[in-house]
Formats: structure tokens, C-alpha cells, sequence
């Protein structure tokens, strides 16, 4: 296949909240109670989100797109030294045509990937009006504003079921097709998948057609490591937080109970699942003095994983390699912009030169760029958007004029400043 012909979907890119996030949907009686961006005191340059007495901040590595490598690192970071397409809609449309990918699929920032730091406030009245207002953003101005270039997730208030319940049926009519849950949620302080506690939720959301989108991030602090650790080995060991989830999930009876839950594991990539099937499917046999009884009758961890399971991969070559045993159809794509293991501007060229290398057919190639996403999630990527106009050649197209060099943190404030001068 030609690189230009290719269709992307990513499954797994991120968005920075601009400081407007909130300003057009929360209930007047919270308005100057809204979760509000502003200058950090200490440091200009950075800018902390105040919400309930509560300080955030965006870490640099949650925005590192275009800035030297030796920039990289998780100190706070403000709007001024990102680039634009990180929290300007427009600008991230123009990032995404020069990248030639048609849509993506946004996790949130400040209110955490599952909504867990605004799950954490105090004041849960307050919290939930400010999780449906990031919502109505995100449907109303981000996949609003370009109908066919987001796919669209949201966030629910799963500190109180009722109401999560309620928030899932009413996003279902906004047109939303995912739910980003917490992928270990005892690693955040709430009650496990196989509890029953969530069940609910997963019947509001099977009732709504809805995915069941899993981040690595709330299941960090399960993987415990030695005070004299280094950086490098949270980023490297990230993927077993998607084991363990995967795993949770396989062994809870939540996909006995509920046989069409569907589940879409982010960022923690592919080679983990050859290995936990095999080990799954020989459990299942050689230990049956278990009488582990948690999936749906007569089927193996193997045919659950190929019809409740999408995983997605930044870059893999090997995993690609082993892709029957576990099934090209649970394989997506994602870019992840803009993270530090993002491959934006060059993500055609280094996907196309890795499936090529893997053998994959233009078949599988369409399976795994776009046409898995598209059916798991049931979105249609042609709605809006001719299947002609949808390929990487036809999107870099649009934006010819898009500068993708390398930039300075401080260039891209001296940029900020005069703009807002």
C-alpha cells in the first residue's frame, strides 16, 4: 500500500484544557466555582489549574511535541511554552492534517485520563457539575467544532453510580461512543471490577453501545519499585499495568455477565497479549481444580480477548510479528500527541515502514489503521469526511504551511507573548 493512501485513526491522543474549558458549560450557580487556569505565583512561565482549594499542573512530558529532546521532563509546564495544536482546537486540526490522520480520539488532562483527579475533590456536588461541563465541551466544541476529525469519549462521575448511570444515557444521545474508566480502579481508591460495584455502569454502558476506553496511568503505584529507581522505569514498565488490567477484567465475571462489554486498552501496546493468553488458555485447562468459572460459557480467554478486546501500538515491531495468535482484528493505532511517545509529524512514514516490515497485507494495513476502530467503536469515519479525502495524502495536503520544525520551549513563549501582546 502507498504511505499516502493509508487511513488513520488514533485511538489515543491527549488534550491540554485551555483556560476557556469550563467557562461555557458549568451551571451558573458554580461559575466562580469553575476549575480555573492561572499564572503559578512562583513562576510565570507555568500555569496550574485551581479548582476547590486544590493546585494542579501539567507536566512537561504530557506536552513535549515538537520542543529538543533535551527539554523533555516532567517539571511543570504553562500554555506559553507548548505548542499551539496541544490546547487550540484549530491548531490541533492542522497538527493532525500535516500528520495525516483523520481523527482522533482525546483523554483528558487536568480532570485525569478517567476523570480521577476531579473524582478526588472534596465537594461532589461541585465535581460533578464540573465532569458534565467538561463533557458538553468536549462534544459540544471539540467534536462540535469538526464533525468527522474526533472520535468522541468522555468522562463520567464514577464516585456516585446513579448519577454515572445517568450521565452515560445522556451522552449517548450527545452521540458519545466511549466511557475512559479507571483500568485498576482499586489503584485508585475505588472498589474493584469483580466487586460488582461497577456493574451499572458497564449495563448503562452496553445498553448505550458504548467502549469501555482503559489508559495505563490509575495503576501506576501497583507497580512498585525500589526507592533508588530511575524515570526510565515507569515508562518502560507501563505495559504491565494493561496485564494486570486485562487480567482484572478476564478474571472478574464482568464479561460473563455482561457478554457484549467492550474494552479498548491504551498506550500500553501489544506484546504483553500473546504471553497472558497463552499463559490464560493453559490455566484454564491445566488448573481447572480451580473451577474458575469467570467468562462466558464454553469460550476460551484467547475468543474473549478477539471479541470484547481492542489494543492499540505506537510502534511494535515485534509484537506485529506474532499478530495471528491474538488477532489482527484487536489491533489499533494510536499516535499519542501529544506525549513523549508520540510520533507526530512522521507518523505515516514510521507506521507504513513497520507494517511493511511485518509482512502485513493492504488488508491488514486498512484493518489496523482504521477499519478496527471504526467497528469497535462504531463510529463511522466517512460521515462527514469522503473515503478520497480521508488518506494521508489528501490531509497533508491541507495543510502544506504547517511548520513541524523542532522548537524551543522558549521560542514558543516568545511566540505566545507577542501573539497576546
Amino acid at each position: 500500500m502507498n504511505i499516502n493512501d493509508m487511513i488513520l485513526l488514533s485511538i489515543d491522543d491527549h488534550i491540554i484544557e485551555s483556560p476557556t474549558t469550563f467557562d461555557n458549560h458549568m451551571p451558573a450557580k458554580y461559575k466562580d466555582q469553575a476549575p480555573k487556569l492561572i499564572k503559578d505565583h512562583d513562576n510565570p512561565a507555568i500555569d496550574r489549574w485551581e479548582f476547590q482549594g486544590t493546585a494542579s499542573f501539567t507536566g512537561g512530558l504530557g506536552a513535549v511535541v515538537s520542543w529538543p529532546k533535551e527539554e523533555w521532563g516532567f517539571e511543570p509546564t504553562g500554555l506559553a511554552e507548548m505548542r499551539p495544536g496541544t490546547y487550540d482546537i484549530h491548531e490541533r486540526v492542522r497538527d493532525m492534517n500535516v500528520n495525516g490522520v483523520l481523527a482522533g480520539m482525546n483523554f483528558p488532562t487536568f480532570p485525569g485520563f478517567a476523570g480521577t483527579h476531579l473524582a478526588s475533590m472534596p465537594d461532589k456536588q461541585l465535581a460533578l457539575a464540573a465532569v458534565k461541563a467538561y463533557n458538553d465541551f468536549l462534544m459540544d466544541e471539540l467534536v462540535g467544532s469538526y464533525p468527522g476529525r474526533f472520535i468522541p469519549m468522555c468522562i463520567i462521575p464514577f464516585f456516585d453510580i446513579d448519577e454515572s448511570v445517568k450521565e452515560i444515557h445522556r451522552l449517548g444521545k450527545k452521540g458519545c461512543v466511549s466511557i475512559t474508566l479507571p483500568e485498576t480502579p482499586y489503584g485508585v481508591g475505588q472498589p474493584d471490577f469483580a466487586s460488582g460495584h461497577w456493574d451499572p455502569i458497564f449495563k448503562a454502558m452496553v445498553d448505550t453501545n458504548m467502549v469501555a476506553s482503559l489508559h495505563i496511568g490509575g495503576g501506576f503505584g501497583l507497580i512498585q519499585r525500589p526507592a533508588s529507581s530511575l524515570v526510565d522505569d515507569i515508562v518502560i514498565l507501563a505495559a504491565l499495568v494493561s496485564t494486570v488490567a486485562a487480567t482484572d477484567i478476564m478474571l472478574s465475571g464482568v464479561i460473563k455477565r455482561f457478554p457484549d462489554m467492550k474494552f479498548a486498552m491504551s498506550e500500553g501496546g501489544l506484546g504483553w497479549i500473546p504471553f497472558l493468553l497463552d499463559r490464560m488458555d493453559r490455566h484454564m485447562f491445566n488448573h481447572s481444580w480451580t473451577h474458575l468459572d469467570s467468562l462466558p460459557k464454553g469460550m476460551s480467554p484467547t475468543e474473549v480477548w478477539k471479541k470484547n478486546f481492542l489494543a492499540c501500538f505506537i510502534t511494535e515491531p515485534t509484537a506485529l510479528l506474532t499478530r495471528e495468535r491474538y488477532g489482527v482484528e484487536t489491533i489499533a493505532w494510536e499516535c499519542d500527541y501529544p506525549h513523549s511517545d508520540c510520533t507526530w509529524p512522521f507518523s505515516p512514514e514510521l507506521l507504513h515502514a513497520e507494517l511493511n516490515t511485518a509482512g502485513c497485507s493492504d488488508r491488514e494495513i486498512d484493518m489496523i489503521t482504521w477499519e478496527n476502530s471504526s467497528r469497535f467503536f462504531g463510529w463511522d469515519p466517512f460521515k462527514h469526511t469522503a473515503k478520497d479525502q480521508a488518506s494521508v495524502g489528501a490531509l497533508r495536503a491541507l495543510s502544506t504551511d504547517v511548520d513541524t520544525a523542532e522548537t524551543s520551549k522558549d521560542e514558543y513563549r516568545r511566540r505566545f507573548l507577542a501573539a497576546h501582546a
